[in-house]
Formats: structure tokens, sequence, C-alpha cells
């Protein structure tokens, strides 16, 4: 039982961080400053627990960087998303990125392309071009929430690709080299909108703690599943982020979708589902 509840932990956090979050930003903290203070929080805690060394870094340092950029902008994004767009929208559009995992595996690391990949990317599109259609504009449009969900979940993708190919680096070697990008571009975008904003040490301090007891739980609470068993058991169930982050958005926020939303999200899910069977 302790893989199961260790990803349904972390999937149950990651469907309600929305909530904190949105409660630091009342209290003036706005999303790359909360970001670069929790993670920060999270390097320094994982750093000091054990110091992994970065030495295997020296033969692939540029495909390292671009993992942390990528990594900087698939946290960075989700937040920012999570703060500007609807919950459960911006949940399901974040999970395209099982499609981009495909098409990205095809491109950089030869796998094989079959049928099953056509009808999941096909799926896929199809229901986010449901969610997104606007029958008054005639056409599917994009928030800035839904397209800063959809390029965090490119990036996600773009991650998961560039740690797989980096095969030198160990699991908290690639965790930290990711939390190195967010903090970076969680602190180039906060310091290009404003200097840090004169805030009480409690809510600093609530920022760290998140970090430390969310961010950083979650991370090894997935670790810890996947790691224990099947990939396609464990990605189905970290989908439950999805009805948790929806049912506790309309619970605490009163935020709903529209049944044409719910009929696309479940198309991209169904693409979810068989992205992941395919790549087990």
């Amino acid at each position: 039982m302790g893989p199961v509840l260790s990803l349904l932990f972390a999937a149950t956090f990651w469907g309600i961080v929305w909530y904190p979050l949105r409660l630091l930003e009342d209290a003036g903290l706005s999303g790359p400053w909360l970001m670069a203070a929790g993670y920060s929080a999270a390097f320094i805690t994982l750093a000091l627990a054990r110091w992994p060394g970065f030495q295997a870094l020296e033969k692939r340092p540029a495909l390292a960087a671009l993992m942390a950029l990528a990594a900087g902008w698939t946290n960075l994004g989700f937040v920012l998303a999570m703060l500007e767009g609807t919950v459960a929208r911006v949940l399901i559009l974040f999970y395209l990125s099982p499609l981009w995992s495909v098409l990205l595996g095809r491109v950089f690391l030869h796998e094989q392309f079959t049928r099953m990949t056509a009808l999941t990317l096909v799926a896929g599109l199809a229901g986010a071009l449901l969610m997104l259609w606007k029958p008054e504009a005639a056409a599917a449009t994009l928030g800035w929430g839904d397209l800063v969900a959809v390029t965090a979940g490119f990036a996600f993708a773009v991650t998961n690709v560039l740690t797989r190919a980096l095969e030198e680096l160990g699991t908290r070697q690639k965790t930290l080299v990711s939390w190195a990008g967010v903090v970076l571009l969680s602190l180039t975008v906060a310091l290009l909108e404003e200097p840090p904003p004169p805030l009480s040490w409690s809510t600093w301090a609530a920022s760290a703690a998140l970090g430390v007891f969310g961010f950083l739980a979650a991370t090894l609470a997935v670790i810890h599943g996947v790691s224990h068993m099947p990939v396609r058991r464990s990605a189905v169930i970290l989908l439950a982020e999805i009805p948790v982050g929806a049912v506790s958005a309309w619970w605490l926020a009163g935020e709903t979708l529209s049944l044409r939303e719910w009929a696309g999200g479940a198309m991209i899910v169904l693409a979810g589902l068989l992205a992941i069977r395919e790549t087990e």
C-alpha cells in the first residue's frame, strides 16, 4: 500500500495546491516570487540532506541546462496557470503532456510511431479543440491561463524526454538540476516584474513551508511510487489529480466546467491513458 498511498498523496497535493497558492497571492506574494521562495527552500533542504555532486554534468552540460529550463517553465507555468485560470481546465490542458511526449519521443528518442500513437494524437487534439471551442466566436480560442497550461504541459514532456536521455545523472541529481531551473527562471521573471515585495516574515515562511512540506514531499512521493509499480498503474493513479482539483475548485471557489469542456477533457484523459499504455 505504501507506493499507492504515496502517489495518491502527490495527486491530492497537486490537485489542491491551487488553494494555498491563491492565499499566498492574496497576501501579496506573486506567482514568480512564491515559486522562487518555495523551490529555493525545497532545493536547500534536499541538497543539505545529501549532496550528490554533479561530476556527470560535464558530459552533457547543454542538455542538462535545457532540462533545467524546461523543468523551470513546467513548474512556474503550472502555478501561473493555476493562479490565472479555472483549476480543472488548467489540469486537463496540462495533461496534454503525454501527447507531446509521444511526438518528442519519436523525434529525439526514435521511438516507434504506430496506429495506436496516431489514434492517441487525434483523440487528444480533438479533445483540446472541444475544450477550447467558443460557440459564440465560432472558433477555438486560447485564454492566457489556457496558453500557459498547454505550454507548461509541453515543457513537462520535454523535461521527461530529457530526463530519460540524461542517463548519466541519478534521480537526486536530476531533481536538483530541475529545481535549480525553477528557482532561476522564477527569480528572473519575478525581478523583471517587481522587486521583492515588503511582506511579513510569516508570508515568506509560509511559502518556504509549502516548498519543503509540499513541493519536496510530493516529488519524493512520486519518485517512491513510480519506483515500486508499473508505469501504467502509477500514471493512472496520478490522474486522480484532475477530479481532486475539480472537486476542490468547485467546493472552495465555485468553479465549474461546461458539459462540452468535460467531454473534451474526457477525450484528453483517454488519449493520455492510450499514450501511457503505448509507451510502457
